[in-house]
């Protein structure tokens, strides 16, 4: 059965209605094809079951695909719309949770059933086909037993069935083919502190993700694990803030050798930073795994999960990813949703157009500005003083702070440091953008 009659296959340079104007899968740039720099995936949790409710009213899209909601039937025409759906758009990739794939069922044993009867299907699928699961994960913040976390529950029974759906989360995400495996700690945090024991909670968050990686190991697992960092929301503190945070807790339990970040461009913002910065912080310490690509509304304040269409913002995260030679195993998952008003299938495609075309013009854009060279010249330049002089002896350690201080005092007084030359800079990539 065909969900999307109205839309053939998308592609570059049509001038269809449904097709892209910048997005050119086998197009070079800078020595690799676009679809290799952007290797687009498609969250199963969004674009096949978010129907646009929120707490102030119900769902506008229908996602039930001709069958029951809370069904197996229901879950299989999910497959079949969703393979249907990126063949047409050229998406290599999914996404998935545990219970995207099938409904939960009140017994943990019914529900593991379901997951390997849906991940049976969905092989089957994928035969014939050149679609890949990107990384798989388990909704450990969904069911009320997760109310005070998952790894950082309260109750050690809790804790079990944590652990019972991450293993059976690796089993599926193997059997698929996952590249990567997901930690997104949706309750792993608190509301206050006077009824919190964090040193208690992020040592057993970390114990969680060790007996993870053992048993990924264990059973062939070869990819990255994930942290996906968010400040808040749904708790008040998040322990994966940020990035860096993050980062810092993983070297903390030595897991930093088995995990890397998936970086969303939404929760970048929550945190107070820019989505280039936390794509910066994470490959300038080895850990840019993959990106969840979406943007967020700065007026509204939460996690919107908007499909980005800020140009300026997909050409600053694609500079950082061409720095960073691209990403391993990682991808650009549509973690992104339609707008509650934007409720038909014709909008799902064009959310996708709109999302696919907006990186693949950011990627030539971030080219330009590369191969341009305006920044990195002028970064060499301004950290100059460093090549030679005390400042080779600063940075090869062969000085002390004695001679550091004698140097000072015999310069009297220092000359300020060259101009950093912003508004410069951001009118040359201003030129590059819009000329």
């Amino acid at each position: 059965m065909a969900f999307f009659d109205f839309v053939d296959k998308v592609e570059y340079g049509t001038g269809k209605d449904y097709s892209f104007r910048y997005y050119d899968a086998d197009k070079v740039v800078m020595g690799k094809k676009m679809s290799e720099w952007l290797p687009f995936a498609m969250a199963w949790w969004h674009n096949l079951g978010a129907t646009g409710a929120d707490m102030f009213g119900v769902g506008t899209a229908d996602k039930t695909f001709g069958q029951v909601p809370g069904t197996m039937e229901h879950a299989k025409a999910k497959v079949d719309a969703g393979f249907e759906f990126m063949q047409k758009l050229g998406i290599k990739y999914f996404c998935f949770h545990d219970v995207d794939l099938v409904p939960e069922a009140d017994d943990i044993n019914v529900t593991n059933a379901r997951l390997d009867e849906i991940s049976d299907y969905i092989l089957e699928k994928m035969k014939g086909t050149d679609i890949k699961c990107l990384w798989g994960t388990a909704n450990m913040f969904g069911n009320p037993r997760f109310m005070n976390g998952a790894g950082s529950t309260n109750s050690a029974d809790v804790y079990c069935f944590a652990a019972a759906q991450v293993k059976k989360a690796l089993d599926i995400t193997v059997k698929l083919g996952g590249q990567g495996y997901v930690f997104w700690g949706g309750r792993e945090g608190y509301e206050t502190l006077l009824n919190t024991d964090v040193k208690f909670e992020q040592e057993n968050i970390a114990r969680l993700m060790k007996m993870a990686v053992e048993y990924g190991r264990s059973i062939g697992f070869t990819g990255d694990f994930y942290i996906e960092p968010k400040p808040k929301e749904p708790m008040k503190h998040q322990y994966d803030f940020d990035a860096a945070t993050a980062i810092g807790f993983l070297r903390q339990y030595g897991l930093d050798k088995d995990f890397k970040m998936n970086i969303e461009a939404n929760h970048a913002t929550l945190a107070g930073h820019t989505f280039q910065h936390e794509l910066r912080i994470s490959a300038i310490n080895g850990m840019l795994g993959s990106i969840d690509a979406n943007q967020g509304d700065l007026l509204l304040g939460w996690d919107t999960d908007e499909f980005p269409f800020d140009v300026y913002e997909t050409t600053m995260a694609m500079y950082e990813v061409i720095k960073a030679g691209g990403l391993r195993n990682g991808g650009f998952n549509f973690d992104a949703k339609n707008r509650r008003p934007s409720y038909t299938f014709e909008d799902m495609f064009r959310a996708f157009i709109l999302g696919m075309d907006s990186f693949a013009l950011g990627l030539l854009k971030a080219a330009e500005i590369i191969e341009d060279g305006s920044i990195d010249n002028f970064i060499k330049e301004k950290y100059s003083s460093y090549n030679d002089g005390i400042g080779k002896k600063i940075v090869d350690g062969e000085t002390s702070l004695e001679e550091l201080s004698a140097y000072a005092c015999s310069l009297k007084k220092p000359a300020l440091p060259g101009s950093g030359r912003q508004e410069y800079l951001q009118y040359k990539v201003n030129n590059i953008l819009f000329k």
